[in-house]
């Protein structure tokens, strides 16, 4: 790293004064913590981003489009008659950042050591689901599976061509390529680091692996426009890729930064000391709307869904108080009455919160799903504020012992988020309302730990959304309501069989209308049984120096980073 950028560094992570970010830097202020920088255990935006701009998969989005596609390592590829096999060409003359030359070798490992590790904080769920039939590693799989059975579902043919064979037709299978978890790792680094050895020998053993501190999250190495250079809790810096196969990028470096405190963001931003801040609300946006340098991007277009997860199994005794109804506390089941999660549900002024958070620019939607995907159903009821309604319901909880008794719960959002801590004090205050025996603790806590946390069922109720992985209403249905699959599972251990049949249903046919139809039911039966609080999604925007090129023409709202576009687009 050069002088100049490692001052600059310094001088953020101390919370100095410091110079306008330089030409050949992109500095970045934001408030989540990355987990950690392997693909394949990556599953949050936060780590997402620069894993994006490292790594790259086999094909990746074209432009603004969700729907169309450019190719990446592959150059093209074709799909059998069946729908179940798909066959790659790949890149000539590429070069990891460990100046190893990209083969198919690199693409059949990286597949099949995600397909191996796969656990329950990984993404790798939707590839397993399609590859070998199963979302999760249990007893039954670890004993069955075949070293046969994994070497076919991923492998290179004689000519070098890469071949992935489904067990069934996926009608979103090519979308799933385009996630940070099929990003192609340099195989030779990685056996070198110590990691899994490629072979049948040791698969076994990296089974269910946790990568989080894995080597490669150390040491990562990957094809694309960025390399790694360093990472702290508070700051990761890297620069590009001279040998990038794309051409070098136009920008030398970049920093992201983590600050908590909104204040110092806004500071930096209208000061031209960050190229990119995060101000979370439009309530904000008056302290960098108009400021001298300072560019407003706004009504961009994402594809998120955001909740209140209620746990129906909380598996934490400090979370419990008591942990029984006696007004200290709440049982491990408390959410598994629907009495209150309807009265949770009817407690929250989603209005409210669009008119004062997201200051009229926000939309509440019918289903946990964007209102642009395949399925969703625009004239399903929506919860709202209804004192009256939440009162009966929680009369009617645990036997008339809720309303009686009173209860002490927790509800916990990720430290700096400000629209998270809103929707938690909005909730809060409704409660506290209704009965003088209710008792509702907000608390903030870092992101990484929320997410290790709120997945291993440790939340009474917490925070969060979801960025769709790939452009497919399964990914989002699935994801918040399916017991088995969810990647929400562990935050609300919500258990309906019809539920899991619908969403199952919908996904074994290529069939749109079919699965419109049947996407819609489930977005009946979620409203009926209120497993979430559904929260409005906002209107999006971007705030950044107006210095900064290649954000407006290229902006997707399905790829991870803060900017919405790859790193190499962007120059000063």
């Amino acid at each position: 790293m050069n002088k100049k950028l490692w001052l600059l560094g310094a001088a953020l992570a101390i919370g100095t004064t410091y110079a306008a970010v330089p030409n050949n830097t992109i500095l970045e202020m934001t408030v989540g913590d990355v987990s950690t920088l392997d693909p394949a255990q990556a599953y949050d935006t936060a780590s997402s981003e620069p894993i994006e701009n490292m790594y790259e998969s086999l094909i990746g989005y074209k432009g603004k489009s969700i729907t169309e596609f450019t190719p990446l390592l592959a150059t093209s590829y074709k799909v059998s008659a069946d729908g179940k096999t798909f066959t790659f060409d790949l890149r000539k003359n590429v070069k990891f950042h460990s100046g190893n030359s990209f083969s198919c070798a690199d693409v059949e490992y990286s597949f099949q050591r995600l397909m191996i590790t796969n656990n329950s904080d990984s993404p790798a769920w939707f590839i397993d689901t399609s590859l070998l039939g199963f979302a999760y590693w249990d007893d039954a799989t670890k004993k069955s599976v075949t070293w046969a059975q994994i070497n076919d579902a991923a492998n290179c043919n004689a000519s070098g061509q890469f071949v992935l064979k489904l067990v069934k037709r996926d009608p979103a299978f090519i979308s799933k390529l385009l996630y940070t978890a099929t990003s192609i790792v340099d195989k030779k680094h990685a056996v070198g680091l110590g990691e899994w050895s490629g072979t049948e020998k040791d698969w076994r053993d990296w089974i269910e692996k946790d990568l989080t501190n894995s080597k490669l999250n150390e040491k990562p190495s990957g094809t694309g426009a960025y390399q790694f250079v360093s990472r702290t809790p508070n700051q990761g810096v890297y620069k590009r890729f001279s040998d990038y196969w794309g051409g070098a990028p136009k920008i030398e470096n970049v920093i992201i930064q983590k600050v908590d405190e909104l204040a110092t963001r806004v500071l930096a931003l209208n000061k031209g000391d960050a190229d990119w801040t995060s101000v979370v609300t439009r309530a904000n946006l008056k302290q960098v709307q108009g400021q001298p340098g300072v560019k407003v991007l706004d009504d961009v277009p994402g594809a998120s869904s955001g909740a209140v997860f209620l746990n129906q199994a909380i598996d934490e005794p400090k979370e419990l108080g008591s942990g029984k109804l006696d007004g200290k506390g709440i049982p491990a089941n408390f959410f598994s009455d629907l009495n209150v999660r309807k009265a949770f549900n009817y407690s929250f002024d989603a209005k409210k919160f669009v008119e004062q958070v997201q200051l009229g620019k926000g939309e509440i939607r019918t289903m946990a799903l964007p209102s642009n995907y395949l399925g969703y159903d625009p004239k399903i009821p929506v919860y709202s504020l209804d004192k009256e309604k939440a009162t009966t319901f929680f009369k009617r909880a645990f036997g008339g012992q809720v309303w009686s008794n009173g209860f002490v719960v927790n509800l916990t959002y990720n430290t700096g988020n400000v629209s998270r801590q809103t929707v938690a004090e909005i909730l809060k205050a409704n409660i506290e309302s209704l009965n003088p025996k209710f008792k509702v603790n907000v608390n903030a806590i870092a992101f990484s730990t929320l997410l290790k946390l709120a997945d291993a069922s440790k939340l009474a109720v917490s925070i969060g959304s979801w960025l769709a992985d790939y452009p497919d209403t399964d990914n989002f249905l699935r994801t918040f309501y399916h017991s088995e699959d969810g990647a929400f599972k562990g935050r609300m251990n919500y258990k309906d069989p019809t539920m899991d049949t619908l969403i199952d249903q919908a996904y074994s046919t290529n069939e749109a209308s079919s699965r419109a139809t049947i996407y819609r039911q489930v977005g009946r039966r979620a409203y009926e049984q209120a497993p979430i609080i559904l929260t409005p999604v906002p209107t999006g925007f971007l705030t950044y120096r107006d210095n900064v090129k290649g954000v407006e023409e290229n902006y997707n709202g399905q790829v991870s980073g803060n900017w919405g576009t790859y790193w190499k687009n962007l120059s000063k």
